[in-house]
């Protein structure tokens, strides 16, 4: 039986490193061991695939889903909670937030989808050649008008946004060097296809245009020669400021909270040593991701970092869903419920800006506020949920036919993560449960404690300790 500590890790490693786990799978996992969990989630490939059958049977519109954007939020979403891969959904996130790519703009969700799949399939592998990958992805493409940049008329939104938002960050490049890229990326762009009508639409394709593209001397990062977009991306990753970027981006999506990428060329980073640390590694692997992710999360400033993350909306959805087991399989509520981090300022498939989202304290205003805690509390209070039901299993059979309120309450702190609050929040959680008497689980009394403890589920999903991951 793992001790408390242990399952603390590892809930804290499956909220950061995929969507949570339940009291069932932490204990199994910890039985596992911390080491090997991490090992098992860096090789989604040793997990099985998810089938997605089922979800095309019942949800049609989320195997091609062009006009239907819903479709496509709801084909992600069924990944989320369903993958055996957790890992890889939350890098495909990652780099979503960080490649940002709209359907706002890009009006077909088939290709949003191959997007997607594009950032899965790819994520955790070589950073360099997922940079070649994002450049010839004819989503990007467009979001970023590089079907727009001609040899005779350079359009710069994709040289500028390669350079400021994807892999140097803002002060590590000069105006010069933004159109000497966007020279060189001249020619790629997407191939003509077929008029939309009677059948639908039809999917972009990648096409380099060699007449397109300006092949004179360009002078790039104090390099010059008659370069291509692969030569701009090998001088790219040459620079120190390159792995440092990444690496902060890492930190600040799977560790801690930092200042708005913006800002990042004057305010240093949170913690200077695990940057140096990740860069580092990520250099010396010849820029793979997965042995990055490695180091960090066997790193003790990841393993010290619980709760230092304001949860963003996708995590508060999908880890809440896994945890009250709602939404298991091609559920018929799949696409009204893949609007609900919208709601919360996370629209799946369409970040707000070439910036992505701003994170941390960000997320929280008064609005977003009352609806994370309306979604948590409206699914963790629901004792019909096979999910709930099992967390009151285990509390009804964890200290006997009989618990004080503070037993109570830190038993359904345990089972809601592992959750360390503040003195004066498991205060106001015990004078809650002292308020109806201690707790009974003999037969006559099951009911109405099954229904306190769904009340007291829903005061925790309200606590920052909940809310931050």
């Amino acid at each position: 039986m793992p001790n408390k500590e242990d399952l603390a890790l590892i809930s804290h490693l499956m909220r950061r490193a995929g969507f949570g786990a339940t009291y069932d799978e932490a204990e199994r996992l910890a039985d596992q061991g911390y080491e090997e969990t991490v090992e098992r989630l860096l090789n989604p490939e040793t997990q099985p695939p998810l089938d997605e059958v089922a979800m095309y049977r019942y949800h049609p519109t989320t195997e091609f889903p062009a006009q239907h954007y819903a479709g496509g939020q709801a084909n992600w979403l069924y990944h989320l909670i369903n993958t055996k891969r957790p890992l890889q959904e939350k890098i495909a996130l990652f780099w979503h937030h960080v490649f940002a790519t709209g359907n706002g703009k890009v009006d077909n969700c088939d290709n949003m989808i191959v997007h997607l799949e594009m950032l899965r399939d790819n994520g955790m592998g070589n950073y360099r050649a997922l940079l070649s990958k994002l450049a010839s992805n004819p989503a990007m493409i467009y979001w970023l008008d590089n079907n727009e940049n001609h040899k005779k008329a350079p359009n710069e939104n994709w040289g500028r946004e390669l350079l400021e938002l994807f892999t140097l960050g803002v002060g590590n490049y000069t105006e010069k060097d933004v159109f000497e890229c966007s020279r060189a990326f001249t020619g790629w762009t997407i191939g003509a296809k077929m008029p939309r009508f009677p059948y639908g639409r039809f999917p972009w394709s990648f096409e380099y245009r060699a007449e397109d593209h300006d092949g004179t001397e360009k002078t790039f990062l104090g390099q010059t020669g008659n370069f291509n977009g692969e030569d701009i991306l090998d001088i790219i990753i040459q620079q120190p400021a390159c792995p440092a970027f990444i690496a902060r981006h890492l930190y600040n999506f799977f560790v801690a909270d930092e200042p708005q990428v913006p800002s990042w060329d004057i305010e240093a980073p949170r913690d200077p040593e695990a940057i140096k640390l990740l860069s580092d590694t990520f250099v010396n692997s010849n820029f793979e991701i997965t042995p990055v992710l490695r180091v960090l999360f066997n790193s003790d400033f990841f393993k010290e970092s619980m709760h230092q993350k304001v949860k963003s909306p996708i995590e508060v959805v999908v880890g809440t869903l896994k945890l009250t087991q709602d939404m298991q399989g091609p559920d018929p509520r799949l696409e009204a419920m893949a609007n609900e981090a919208g709601y919360m300022g996370q629209e799946i498939l369409d970040p707000p800006s070439v910036e992505g989202w701003h994170t941390g304290y960000e997320w929280i205003n008064s609005g977003s506020l009352v609806k994370r805690i309306n979604f948590v509390a409206d699914r963790v209070g629901d004792t019909d949920l096979p999910g709930v039901q099992r967390i009151v299993e285990r509390i009804a059979s964890a200290n006997g036919p009989s618990m004080t309120p503070a037993e109570f309450v830190d038993q359904c702190l345990d089972q809601m993560g592992q959750l360390p609050v503040a003195d004066n929040t498991r205060s106001e959680l015990i004078n809650h449960a002292e308020s109806e008497g201690s707790i009974s689980w003999e037969d006559a009394d099951h009911d109405d404690s099954s229904r306190r403890t769904g009340e007291m589920l829903a005061l925790i999903g309200a606590t920052r300790e909940y809310q931050f991951g």
